[in-house]
């Protein structure tokens, strides 16, 4: 009873509420057009809760149903917006651009299933993005996604089990008493990130809506 009331303490009580609907919202979040800026969030929300007894498997189907979803939602923003939206996000990156488009062109779903089990911090959404201007179907999309991530989280729900009391020693010995700043910080960075990143979605839209009139 003490150590199941000191592990509760590890993490603010009022979060473990959220259990599977919180996975469920960070792993959307994540894999949408305004991915959270800090990579694996999910993976740790995974791990860290099914250490601390919440139903793992809950957890991972939770987190495959949430990417799936912001998936296709940024499968949709790349379809729309076609390869200069591609172009747009990855200006900075030419080289990685080229690849994905050929990587895409190719081997479209093989490319997404990799895409999804990738450690961080590679993103995921330049790959959905070119996944949806470079002719990836709706289908294939859905089926790579689901598998990719029912591979990644049926995994670490599988750790969070084999390795929960080792996980819990590990958060208890560097992170102990830093926990309620370490998911303040956490919670504030993700609503930052979804404002600024609405914000420059919108920007960027504006910008590309107005350009044909400027010319």
């Amino acid at each position: 009873m003490y150590l199941a009331a000191k592990q509760k303490r590890l993490i603010p009580g009022w979060i473990l509420h959220f259990g599977a609907f919180g996975v469920f919202a960070v792993s959307f979040v994540d894999a949408s057009p305004i991915p959270l800026p800090i990579p694996g969030s999910t993976d740790v929300l995974i791990l860290i809760l099914g250490a601390q007894g919440e139903w793992p498997w809950l957890l991972a189907l939770a987190g495959v149903a949430g990417s799936v979803l912001g998936g296709y939602v940024t499968w949709a923003t790349g379809k729309k917006g076609g390869e200069a939206m591609l172009n747009h996000t990855m200006q900075k990156r030419q080289r990685w651009r080229e690849r994905i488009a050929r990587w895409m062109k190719g081997h479209g779903i093989r490319t997404v299933v990799i895409a999804t089990l990738l450690p961080p911090p590679i993103p995921l959404l330049p790959f959905l993005l070119a996944a949806g201007a470079l002719g990836v179907t709706r289908r294939q999309l859905l089926l790579a996604l689901a598998l990719g991530r029912s591979i990644r989280y049926g995994a670490e729900a599988a750790l969070s089990v084999v390795y929960g009391h080792q996980i819990l020693h590990l958060w208890r010995h560097y992170l102990s008493g830093w926990s309620n700043i370490i998911i303040y910080c956490f919670i504030g960075i993700v609503v930052a990130s979804v404002l600024f990143g609405i914000w420059k979605y919108r920007r960027s839209r504006h910008q590309r809506q107005t350009a044909p009139n400027a010319a």
